[in-house]
């Protein structure tokens, strides 16, 4: 038998403990950056995917698309405008979320993951009352004292405004759910919600083994190192030291709120890695931070 051999046997024990470990659990996968972007990349995140299903893992996908957003806004010769990061979204960009990431995006990942052999099934928060949300507003210091930023048609989930009943289903037929993060108020209406809180509220309401974000970094750096296991209160001390900033910030909120939520870990995994989902959860190592309770 060649070395090659030997190392691919070796990786397959590696993995076996994880996988008997793991059997029967759902995993939530915030899906975006380049791990969307890139045809390989996305391809093998399709492969790792069906991986988990047969493997007896429950994966569910929540996945962004601001870029594609974008690009149809500016076709339409609407200009994109951010607040520290959020998307401003009138009645014209939220028609644009919706058309992009409730339709191309949600049903090209779909795709792709049905030729890799897997079933899934696209959705959004709006199907089944699956999310419900209300209007966010971003609070911004002032000399005057504070004041808050009408974002438009923005939301965040409400405590408790989760129905997990349609994903049950889906998950018991043997079908990977797919949501594009958008949600509906009080009133009906469409809200535009971050792919990653929208993330991290499903992996709490379905008491997740795992949340898994993918990203465009190799997770929380602090000297050129990544750090590979926090707790809540490491990301405080962090933040309040200046390591954890800017596009990092929300991304560990989110996984420490899941986590204290009931979440057993949750994962900022480097999307540019090839196979980094299997990597992550199947390796000794893994390829990025793990933030637990």
């Amino acid at each position: 038998m060649s070395e090659n051999s030997h190392d691919r046997i070796g990786t397959l024990v590696e993995a076996l403990p994880y996988i008997q470990r793991f059997a029967g659990k759902t995993l939530v996968i915030k899906y975006g950056g380049a791990a969307m972007d890139k045809a390989d990349l996305s391809d093998r995140f399709a492969q790792d995917v069906v991986m988990l299903k047969a493997c007896g893992i429950d994966p569910v996908i929540v996945h962004g698309g601001g870029p594609m957003i974008n690009q149809l806004l500016s076709r339409l010769g609407v200009k994109s405008e951010f607040i520290q990061g959020h998307r401003v979204t009138g009645d014209e960009e939220m028609a644009a979320v919706e058309m992009v990431l409730g339709g191309d995006v949600n049903k090209r990942i779909v795709a792709q993951i049905a030729r890799k052999g897997g079933k899934a099934v696209g959705i959004s928060g709006r199907d089944g009352s699956l999310a419900r949300a209300t209007r966010y507003k971003i609070e911004k210091k002032t000399p005057n004292g504070t004041e808050y930023v009408d974002l438009g048609r923005v939301g965040t989930v409400e405590a408790g405004g989760v129905n997990v009943q349609v994903l049950n289903v889906l998950k018991a037929g043997g079908f990977i759910p797919v949501i594009a993060p958008v949600a509906f108020d009080d009133e009906g209406n469409s809200l535009n919600i971050n792919a990653d809180t929208m993330a991290g509220a499903i992996a709490a309401a379905l008491q997740a083994e795992k949340l898994l974000l993918l990203t465009d970094t190799p997770g929380v750096m602090q000297n050129g190192e990544t750090l590979t296991r926090l707790t809540p209160a490491d990301v405080l001390r962090l933040k309040a030291e200046g390591v954890i900033a800017g596009g990092m910030v929300p991304k560990t909120d989110c996984a420490v709120a899941a986590v204290e939520a009931g979440v057993q870990a949750a994962h900022i995994i480097d999307g540019r890695v090839p196979h980094a989902l299997l990597l992550e959860i199947f390796t000794d190592s893994g390829v990025g931070t793990m933030i637990i309770p």
